[in-house]
């Protein structure tokens, strides 16, 4: 029976490390490790940002996915004997299945256009399928992390389609949780449906509306935008692998490719996968992260102006706006008692500025690239993943802990109904602009309602009023 993931060798105790050669010369290795010499001096060469690939356990799962179809298809083509295929598969299962993600060690960023990313994958495919098949770690001369595990590949084609296939999934939790989000808008929109308020441009008071229909409001942009990221999904889906180095599938034999994207559409389930017509231009073009990138910043442009509006209709509670509360998640301040701030709404702020910072670093990192491959994909996938691992999260939170428990202020709103010159817009019609324009200007400077006004002045029946400042007639729709 082959060990089990993580087994470490019975060795003597000075015996700590084993001893592996690159093109660069030999270097040591913690002897219970499965990754190897490239992943070693790659840990070494970039202590950056302290995020290695367990962090992502998106992009293991893909890079996996990529090594185990590529294993399948050179047994296909004959180019990898059917023992050390079955072993380098069955490697790929278990990692796809949880196991030995914390052997993927090297950082995020690095420099070699993530080179570094595929050694430490084929190095832990490799060890891990030696042990399947009797040996010990670093036997490679039965089983090469390169010669088998990276047949018929490069780094330049496993990389992006691997960074495609996490950003997929990674987009498919934030769907999700902008699908959430949406609903606790809509079920708000419902609950509001005939509260009336002062819809306001400018800060100011303009006509009245319904706060259902502000929270409905929400609800639709947010429809939109999962359009938007929809839309973006398609693109993900056309991987350059069988590419190899820039396109021209050198050191691919014929046929490997399309068995290796068929064994790929199986493995993730996407059965929209395909090739592009042109390698070439696939492998240098960052295009659909800068696409994906554009959308994600939209997203968090509408989502910050939504927690605003949240924070500002919230405002006071005694000396603000006051339309609506929050749900209070903690106390708001160590020298104030009974303060409350919006903290829930200002995180998912701050995850937006994030986002749209990012897009700038998404943008530079395309634009960066020269001729046949752009280096810079390693800087693309962590600010995307970060932003949409980072807004998933927000908006679950902002679903969960702050709009499924806000409530209506609904004395405050009718009084400010009653005493907003906003009224005379709607009552205009009937009135006349030159005299609406006068009850208005008399209602600004003695203060009294307009409503008042107009029933002193006898210039509308009360029936008529009761009409004119019905919901319906206010709103444009009859509430529920």
């Amino acid at each position: 029976m082959p060990p089990t993931p993580g087994t470490q060798h019975t060795a003597p105790a000075e015996a700590l490390r084993r001893t592996e050669h690159d093109m660069l010369g030999d270097i040591d290795v913690p002897s219970d490790a499965y990754y190897g010499a490239h992943t070693a001096r790659a840990v070494a060469n970039f202590p950056l940002t302290g995020e290695t690939l367990t962090t992502r356990p998106h992009l293991i799962g893909a890079l996996v996915a990529v090594k185990q179809a590529a294993a399948s298809a050179n047994a296909e083509v004959g180019t990898l004997e059917g023992t050390l295929a079955a072993a380098i598969v069955e490697a790929c299962a278990e990692i796809r299945g949880g196991a030995l993600h914390e052997q993927f060690v090297v950082d995020l960023i690095q420099g070699g256009a993530g080179t570094s990313t595929n050694m430490n994958a084929n190095e832990v495919i490799a060890n891990r399928a030696l042990e399947l098949l009797g040996r010990q770690r670093g036997e490679y001369a039965v089983l090469h992390p390169l010669d088998h595990v990276n047949l018929g590949q490069s780094t330049n084609d496993v990389y992006p389609t691997a960074v495609k296939l996490a950003l997929d999934a990674h987009l498919a939790g934030l769907l999700t949780a902008v699908a959430g989000l949406r609903e606790a808008f809509t079920v708000k929109s419902a609950e509001f449906a005939d509260v009336l308020k002062m819809g306001r441009t400018q800060l100011q008071d303009a006509v009245p509306m319904t706060l259902g229909q502000e929270f409905g409001a929400f609800a639709a942009t947010l429809a939109e935008d999962e359009q938007r990221l929809a839309e973006v999904r398609p693109l993900l889906h056309e991987v350059n692998l069988g590419g190899t180095a820039i396109g021209t599938g050198l050191n691919a034999r014929p046929g490997y490719r399309e068995h290796a994207v068929e064994h790929l559409r199986r493995l993730t389930g996407i059965p929209t996968l395909v090739s592009p017509p042109d390698l070439i231009e696939a492998t240098q073009d960052a295009g659909v992260f800068v696409q994906l990138s554009g959308v994600l910043k939209r997203v968090a442009v509408k989502l910050s102006k939504i927690c605003n509006d949240l924070r500002l209709l919230s405002s006071g509670p005694q000396t603000g706006f006051g339309d609506i509360a929050l749900p209070a998640r903690q106390a708001g301040s160590s020298i104030m008692p009974g303060k409350v701030n919006p903290v829930i709404a200002e995180a998912v702020n701050q995850i937006a500025f994030e986002v749209i910072g990012n897009d700038l670093t998404v943008t530079l990192a395309a634009e960066g690239g020269q001729l046949q491959l752009n280096p810079f994909e390693p800087v693309i996938y962590r600010s995307l993943s970060a932003g949409l691992d980072h807004l998933a999260a927000g908006v679950a939170v902002l679903a969960q802990h702050c709009v499924r428990g806000i409530t209506a202020n609904r004395r405050r709103l009718a009084r400010t109904v009653a005493a907003s010159t906003g009224l005379v817009t709607a009552l205009s019609p009937a009135l006349g602009y030159e005299t609406a324009c006068a009850v208005a200007l008399e209602a600004q400077h003695s203060g009294k309602p307009a409503l008042d006004l107009i029933r002193e002045r006898g210039l509308l029946t009360d029936t008529e009023l009761r009409e004119l400042t019905s919901p319906a007639a206010l709103t444009g729709r009859p509430t529920v």
